[in-house]
């Protein structure tokens, strides 16, 4: 083994070291203070339409910014504008902890979400530039289960702090994590470019816009009602914004993303799966664990430690889902990964009841981790591969966008369907709410199994000495 071959190695190690904690960051704030906001009422006070924003500041400033910290990225350095990102994301952990009042909190909330819009879609990125090509599959697939954890795992981390420490920890934690990143990857992470990237200000207003007015309108629609004019108008004007953007990246000669990427059906078939498989996911993950401590009267914690076997599994299988990959290609792993997901929520929507036993709801669980554990490292893979290297940093940021937009609609769509047909009254009428919902997040998640199935079949060959080559263009 020569020193050229060990440093290559170690400076793999330390990118995925450094962009699997930045990412796991970002995606634990997704759904971190979701079991917190009773300790944050006590102590901040607001209504209910406060607490909502608490949670959905962030969701919206990091689903509108995605492709805009991406594009940044590809044209002043993605290095550069990650440790940027990263630099606001710790500040403002540590201004949302230090909060005197609710509206504090959202402002930090919302600067969190702005600082992970510049440094997610580019963890993807600088990861693809140093790992050699033969060892991207296991990589995407460590990288995938800890980002799968983070999302999946956030009531529980921040159940438990509230419970046991205090509500502001569950920013702190953010804090000593960002700081020690920060050198590392001064030091550790090689800067590259996107080559020829511009700024597509027009493009990057026009799909901000669009994202929020849509976003704004899924969130608030539960809330406000979906006939109300101020939900209306933001899935109106969302959509037309959104329409505008299309039209811009056809007509446009160097748009921020080219529609001609949705030509290509494993682009458009992974972003589709992606979007339908976090639409299902969040809105079960939001559900289920307000249904494990409302009606079975578990505590935070509790809750968090009985969803351990389906969050907790993308940690044990995911890197198996990433050599599987490299084996046999992404599409049938991902096409599996989801069908399992869909038949583990349908199981919990079979047998969830108000009284229900543990164990009933164990091997729906069990499938549903398996699932979503299948679906993370191929997907990232599929995603980076159905482009060109110099258009990897779009397509990362395009598809975290509509990740994060799935993720909204599927807490939107799903808490609307829970409100129609049930509520909080009892553990009855809950339930009443709760199976229908998981029934449709099930149908959500079916439809991104048969989105898979359109990405083209394709087993991996052996990389060439010349696509071990770094792609990007490194400094």
């Amino acid at each position: 083994m020569n020193e050229h071959t060990t440093d290559r190695r170690g400076g793999a190690v330390w990118a995925l070291v450094i962009t699997g904690a930045a990412g796991f960051m970002a995606a634990l704030d997704n759904l971190v203070v979701t079991t917190a906001l009773p300790s944050i009422r006590e102590d901040l006070g607001g209504a209910l339409h406060d607490l909502e924003w608490t949670v959905s500041a962030y969701t919206l400033t990091f689903a509108v910014l995605l492709m805009f910290g991406a594009a940044l990225g590809d044209r002043f350095g993605r290095r550069r504008l990650f440790i940027v990102g990263l630099g606001i994301f710790t500040a403002a952990s540590a201004g949302a902890a230090l909060a005197p009042g609710i509206d504090t909190l959202i402002a930090a909330r919302a600067v969190q979400g702005v600082g992970a819009a510049i440094m997610m879609p580019l963890t993807l990125t600088l990861l693809t530039a140093a790992v050699p090509a033969a060892k991207r599959g296991m990589a995407y697939g460590i990288w995938g289960a800890v980002n799968g954890l983070a999302v999946a795992s956030g009531p529980l981390i921040g159940g438990a702090l509230t419970e046991h420490v205090s509500w502001q920890w569950i920013f702190w934690l953010n804090v000593p994590i960002g700081l020690a990143l920060l050198p590392l990857a001064r030091l550790r992470l090689a800067e590259s470019y996107g080559p020829g990237a511009r700024l597509d200000i027009a493009g990057t207003l026009l799909a901000s816009g669009g994202l929020f007015g849509i976003v704004y309108g899924l969130i608030r629609g539960p809330i406000d009602g979906w006939t109300s004019g101020t939900v209306l108008t933001g899935l109106i004007a969302g959509g037309a914004l959104l329409g505008a953007f299309v039209h811009h990246g056809i007509r446009t000669k160097a748009p921020m993303l080219p529609m001609r990427l949705f030509r290509s059906r494993a682009f458009s078939g992974i972003n589709a799966a992606s979007l339908l498989m976090f639409l299902g996911m969040f809105g079960s993950i939001f559900l289920l664990s307000q249904y494990m401590q409302g009606v079975l009267g578990y505590s935070p914690t509790e809750a968090g430690l009985r969803m351990l076997p389906w969050t907790g599994m993308p940690m044990i299988v995911a890197p198996l889902a990433g050599y599987l990959s490299d084996r046999i290609g992404g599409r049938p792993v991902v096409a599996a990964g989801l069908a399992l997901q869909a038949l583990g929520l349908g199981w919990s929507a079979l047998v969830v009841a108000p009284d229900m036993a543990y164990t009933a709801q164990l091997p729906a669980l069990i499938i549903s981790g398996i699932g979503m554990a299948l679906y993370f490292a191929p997907a990232a893979s599929l995603v980076m591969s159905s482009v060109r290297p110099s258009e990897q940093g779009i397509a990362s940021g395009a598809n975290n966008a509509l990740r994060e937009v799935g993720g909204a609609l599927g807490v939107a769509v799903m808490a609307s369907i829970f409100a129609a047909q049930g509520g909080y009254g009892s553990g009855q009428e809950f339930v009443d709410g709760l199976r229908p919902a998981l029934w449709v997040g099930a149908g959500f998640v079916v439809l991104g199994a048969v989105a898979a199935l359109f990405v083209p079949s394709r087993r991996p060959a052996r990389p060439s000495a010349e696509a071990e080559k770094p792609e990007l263009v490194a400094v």
